[in-house]
Formats: C-alpha cells, structure tokens, sequence
C-alpha cells in the first residue's frame, strides 16, 4: 500500500501471555498465518492475510507480566519525536520512547488525555498494512472514552486531523477523525450501557466475511461474546474478545441496514 496518511492508523498489534494459543486462535478465526519471529525482536511475529502483512503478535515482554492482553493500534507519523512533543503538550502522556525498532522504523507508545493506549510509527521498511478494509484484516478503530474534552481537541492538535460530529452528540456522542477528508477512526463517548469498570480503550475492528459465523467460531475457540451481534449502516458486526481476554470487534462490511447518521 500507499504511505498512510499522518495521524491515519497504518499498524495494530497485541501482547499474549501465551503467543502459540494466540497464533492458534486468530489463525482459526481470520485465516491469518504467520512467519518466525525473531529473538532479537523478543519473538515479534507478523501476522499475515492472503500473503499480505495485517498486524503483529509477541509474547508478554519482560516485566509486563500480568498485563492484560490487548491490541494497539498506531497512527502514522514522519517524525515520531516531533509527535512525541505534540503529545505531551497537548496533555497525553508518553509511556514508551520514541525508539528506533532496527530498519524497520521509529515507535513511541502514548496514552491521550481520556486514557486510551495507542502506538505511533514512523516507517522505515516496514511500512505498515498491506491489507486493509478485507476479510482478515484491520477495518476500524474507535477511541472508547468516558470523558471527551480533552480528547476532542488533543488528536487535531498532534496530527492534521478533522473532526466531524455524528448524530446529535447527546444520547449518541460520536465524532469521526479524518486524514485529507476521508474517515480513519472514531470517537465514542461510552454510555450507561457499558459497565463502569471497562476503562477507556481503543477499539479494534477487523473485518470478517460473515459476522455470525465469526462469533460462532469465537465461541467454540474458547472467546467471549462481549457485545451481540447487530446490522448497523456501516455493517453488521460484534465486540468479542479472545481466550485470553483481547476485546477486539469482528464487521462484515458487506452486511447493512439504514442510513448511516449525518
């Protein structure tokens, strides 16, 4: 693919304590097959749909043992230092570099003021998904967040983003990001509905041909349906999370109904 636009997700990955179940388990559920990691990495492992690159699974590094899994999604920077800059003084956090991953490129781990984790990478020769918006591959990312003030303004502030509200803002809080006018990820303000104990978090979709039978498979894999199925105007999808507890959400693009919101 094309270099992704600044501040557009271009990566995901996810830490498991136990990295062959994980393998074994989105394998059975996306198809994904995957090369040797390498121990200079600590085992990092590219996960790969139809032979084209879709994300990236490790063991739990040293010292983040007891870390719950779950995936992480990165937004695209030329200069992970000078994002880096934009971060912090724009009140989120920097939790991890920047750091340059061999040729492959520059990384930092961040957390936004509504306390969602996210990535951001600099390519080098790694230049992110070859595949997305397809079955087995990453579709969506929504930034779940109790809280949005600070939000709102702080991913237009570190990338050239656009906002753009969705629906009434009220019962339904929702804002759409925008890299050059096209959508790239979300914004959802959690409501009554989701329990108060799930903290905010980023909320991966990767696309699926059939959602029904992906949470079957989710089921009889030894995952968790977290969120039913339902048909909305952007597909029909689910929130599940897998046997060691990754929340992820499975859409089959191809599935609506109704109009989306304006």
């Amino acid at each position: 693919m094309a270099d992704f636009p600044e501040g557009a997700p271009c990566w995901v990955d996810a830490m498991f304590p136990d990295l062959e179940a994980g393998k074994r388990f989105y394998g059975e559920l996306l198809g994904w097959t995957f090369e040797a990691g390498s121990p200079e990495y600590g085992n990092y492992t590219q996960a790969f749909s139809d032979g084209k690159n879709v994300a990236g699974v490790s063991p739990t590094m040293p010292g983040m043992e007891g870390t719950p899994p779950a995936w992480t999604v990165y937004l695209a920077s030329p200069d992970v230092s000078a994002t880096a800059e934009k971060i912090t003084v724009n009140g989120g956090q920097v939790m991890m570099g920047p750091m340059e991953v061999g040729e492959f490129g520059k990384m930092l781990i961040a957390q936004d003021p509504g306390g969602v984790v996210f990535g951001v990478w600099e390519a080098g020769t790694h230049k992110g998904f070859q595949k997305i918006g397809e079955p087995g591959s990453f579709a969506w990312v929504e930034f779940m967040v109790r809280e949005t003030g600070g939000v709102d303004s702080f991913y237009p502030a570190v990338y050239p983003l656009q906002t753009r509200q969705i629906g009434e803002g009220k019962e339904f809080d929702y804002l759409v990001l925008e890299a050059g006018g096209k959508p790239v990820a979300g914004r959802y303000k959690m409501d009554e509905t989701i329990p108060a104990e799930v903290p905010s978090h980023a909320l991966v979709y990767f696309a699926v041909d059939d959602c029904d039978d992906a949470v079957d498979k989710v089921r009889k894999l030894g995952g968790q349906v977290r969120t039913a199925a339902r048909t909305t105007p952007f597909g029909r999808m689910a929130v599940v999370g897998d046997q060691q507890g990754a929340v992820f959400a499975v859409i089959d693009p191809s599935t609506t109904e109704g109009e989306p919101p304006m």
